[in-house]
């Protein structure tokens, strides 16, 4: 009855996790969830008040497709500030989202037989997305004592004329790691060589830690030709429900990705666009704000994860997400249940620990857990003891 195109899919894993968490909650029981991917901010006064001017103002009715002028020059103000980047409007489109935009940005680049080289640990959807558009994903194994880079060497090894792109998040989700200058330049010009797309994930740029983002666009023209840039407001301004991502990259690509959504969503919510303006031109503290408080938090989780006997956990250099290693209790026992594999391991700190997190293996790294700490201390210090406790429980 369904398409193999349906039938073939799986719900987001971090959403299921989501969802249970709230069901279980709903239920009365008291749930240290670490598995939301969006800031525990709220969306500050001056972009709400936009949004509500918008309303009294009657801006409720359709824009076009690809996103309203005055919020395109925004994005454009924003990535010649930021980024010391050029667009024109044609160069830009806004979407329902920056998993829409991604999605839109996929249908338009791929065709069966393309290949879409992704690094692990990649973010949950991109696998299904580049499926979705009929490309076929390529991973790309990175490790952790490597601080999860990409050389020229390991690059050109996963390379073959099918090869259509490289999808580069940074800082990345779930792991928080960033990709040093030299690995971008080679990275950018391998792309120039082999004539293949840089796909770059940026919605986490502002949320870094010690560290100051470089887009590969900026660093050489030749790049910037190669490269299409996702980003949106979710998550630097606390805005995930607001559903605004945009797009920048060749007219082309861009062009091609208003048809899609012009057949498809139409337009983003007229309001949040001019929330989004408000967001992008006005008060920029709440940044510095989230950062400051993410920067305790990352240091208390990674320290007490690191405490845990056999674990080890990367530092973030952004994001808001840890990523330990729980290779270590593979194989032992919790009651007469054999953690077999990182999935277990979640199945046992839900049911018996009232611990929400995210297996490794949905982001493609077996043994691994994604832990969230856009939360406040208390669960943080809540789960982190259960967590603690739940490993040494084991046999």
């Amino acid at each position: 009855m369904l398409s193999r195109r349906a039938a073939s899919l799986k719900p987001s894993p971090t959403l299921a996790i989501s969802a249970k968490e709230k069901a279980l909650k709903a239920q009365g029981i008291d749930i240290a969830g670490f598995g939301a991917g969006e800031p525990d901010f709220n969306t500050p006064d001056h972009i709400k008040e936009a949004a509500i001017k918008a309303i009294n103002d009657n801006f409720t009715r359709y824009t076009p497709a690809a996103g309203i002028d005055l919020l395109k020059d925004a994005i454009i103000d924003k990535f010649n500030r930021d980024n010391a980047l050029s667009y024109k409007r044609e160069e830009i489109i806004v979407s329902c989202g920056g998993k829409h935009s991604l999605y839109n940005l996929f249908q338009v680049l791929f065709d069966e037989g393309d290949e879409v080289i992704v690094p692990a640990p990649f973010w949950v959807s991109y696998p299904p997305m580049i499926e979705l558009a009929g490309g076929t994903p390529v991973i790309l194994e990175t490790r952790e004592e490597d601080d999860y880079q990409i050389t020229a060497d390991l690059l050109k090894e996963h390379l073959t004329p099918r090869t259509k792109a490289i999808v580069l998040n940074y800082p990345s989700n779930p792991v928080g790691s960033v990709f040093y200058r030299e690995n971008l330049e080679a990275i950018g010009k391998l792309a120039v060589e082999r004539g293949f797309f840089l796909i770059s994930d940026e919605i986490y740029e502002k949320l870094v830690y010690d560290y100051e983002h470089m887009s590969i666009a900026s660093m050489d023209p030749a790049f910037k030709e190669r490269t299409i840039i996702c980003h949106g407001v979710s998550k630097t301004y606390a805005m995930t429900g607001w559903r605004i991502g945009y797009t920048a990259g060749p007219a082309p690509i861009i062009k091609a990705m208003g048809n899609i959504q012009s057949q498809s969503t139409s337009n983003p919510t007229s309001i949040a666009q001019m929330a989004a303006v408000a967001a992008l031109n006005g008060d920029q503290s709440i940044i510095g704000t989230m950062v400051a408080e993410f920067r305790k938090r990352k240091d208390f989780l990674v320290k007490g994860l690191r405490d845990i006997p056999g674990v080890t956990c990367y530092d973030p250099r952004g994001a808001f997400y840890v990523f330990p290693n729980f290779n270590c209790i593979i194989g032992k026992k919790y009651k007469d249940r054999t953690v077999d594999n990182s999935t277990t391991w979640t199945e046992i700190l839900l049911d018996d620990f009232h611990t929400a997190v995210v297996p490794g293996v949905e982001f493609g790294k077996e043994g691994y857990l994604r832990l969230s700490f856009a939360t406040s201390m208390d669960v943080l210090q809540k789960g982190l003891e259960r967590i603690t406790r739940a490993a040494a429980a084991l046999k």
